[in-house]
């Protein structure tokens, strides 16, 4: 009906994950954690964002 698997975007899936988890992390870092596992962190995110919008799980 609403046609869910149409016109898939998995770069508009990683830059959002991207910026979700960006923000928790620029917040982490904030506070005194590493700047590297940070865009780790990050990194990751978008992956795995990537990996669900593949498999259709969101």
């Amino acid at each position: 009906m609403y046609h869910k698997n149409s016109n898939k975007d998995w770069l508009g899936s990683a830059v959002i994950a991207a910026l979700g988890a960006g923000i928790v992390t620029s917040f982490a870092v904030s506070q005194g954690q590493n700047p590297l596992v940070g865009l780790g962190i990050t990194g990751f995110a978008a992956v795995v964002a990537l990996l669900f919008d593949r498999a259709g799980l969101v």
